[in-house]
């Protein structure tokens, strides 16, 4: 029997869920405009409804928006989860920090959508944020929802750090990959691999690790490290570890493929501090800028609270009419 075999399974299970999911959308979409439609009936009849149109058009909007945005989910990796890396530029205290709100921002995102997250290795900043973080959101369509985050990101704002009260740019880099399940082959060689053990450290409580468990992982020929200091089995931490380097790779070998076209190799920016994808603008005035789609978000709060649905959206749209950036516009916050 089909169902016998994992291998043949699990990606069946993966499309009976996608179908079901795709029938469950459109009936929910057709109850929420049934209801509006009577609701606008009632009003014909001289029913106060105002409260419940208030609350019922802006609900089936923000829905509508969600299911655009899955329709634009197509590409192979799409529907798999993401493994998200944020790293801080130059800049000491003021970036690391820059990287933990980064990282607070996808997570509280992730919390929004419903989806299950896990922190595979963090590094603690010197006085605070962090120097490094890798963590895995859990969901459907996870890394294809995160695969324009990957890039610079900019911070404008007076400086908590500063006791002149200046203002300050801090830069930090996200790098997203799709985590690949066992149905996708990565040819991973282990005389390819250098496997490192040390003890995990942090600022106490949950971080605390008294063996050498946690293991970091590094593909000679590529440079690519992962590394997992979460659980206390090293073991596990070394089968994690692995998961993520052929995630890493398959990215690493996608990218290649991709770098063909001219159009596919604009739209992967490089990881470098001249190629800010997006500036979060708390001073002098407050917004928050995606540099390639020119989506604009005046409640730069609440985007760093984990509403990123425009941005999303924005880029999904770009990808969708293939209308990627030759170049990406400055803006220095002034």
């Amino acid at each position: 029997m089909v169902w016998a075999d994992g291998a043949r399974s699990q990606p069946l299970m993966r499309e009976r869920k996608r179908l079901e999911t795709l029938l469950a959308d459109d009936a929910e979409l057709a109850r929420r405009a049934d209801d509006i439609e009577a609701y606008f009936e009632l009003a014909k009849e001289g029913e106060a409804v105002e409260p419940e149109l208030e609350r019922e058009i802006p609900a089936l909007v923000e829905f509508a928006e969600k299911l655009e945005s899955k329709t634009m989910l197509s590409g192979e990796t799409d529907p798999l989860n993401a493994i998200v890396t944020v790293h801080p530029g130059a800049g000491g205290t003021e970036s690391q920090d820059w990287a933990e709100m980064l990282m607070r921002m996808y997570l509280r995102w992730a919390e929004r959508q419903g989806f299950r997250t896990e922190i595979n290795e963090i590094q603690d900043g010197d006085e605070a944020g962090i120097k490094s973080a890798t963590f895995t959101i859990s969901g459907d369509f996870a890394y294809g929802m995160l695969s324009g985050e990957t890039g610079v990101h900019r911070l404008v704002r007076i400086s908590p750090f500063d006791q002149a009260k200046r203002r300050h740019t801090s830069f930090a880099s996200v790098f997203v990959s799709p985590e690949i399940d066992d149905t996708i082959v990565i040819d991973l060689k282990m005389e390819d691999l250098r496997i490192d053990t040390y003890r995990s450290g942090g600022k106490g409580g949950q971080h605390v690790n008294t063996t050498d468990s946690a293991v970091r992982i590094t593909h000679i020929p590529t440079g690519l490290v992962t590394g997992c200091q979460n659980e206390r089995s090293q073991h596990k931490n070394k089968d994690r570890a692995m998961k993520m380097m052929r995630s890493k790779l398959y990215e690493y070998e996608l990218d290649k493929k991709k770098a063909a076209t001219r159009k596919i190799e604009d739209s992967k920016l490089e990881i470098g501090f001249g190629s800010q994808i997006r500036s979060y603008v708390l001073q002098p005035y407050r917004m928050a800028k995606d540099l390639r789609t020119r989506v604009e978000v005046g409640d730069v709060d609440k985007v760093l609270d984990g509403d990123l649905g425009p941005f999303i959206r924005g880029y999904l749209r770009m990808r969708r009419e293939g209308n990627f950036p030759a170049a990406l516009e400055e803006d220095d916050g002034s």
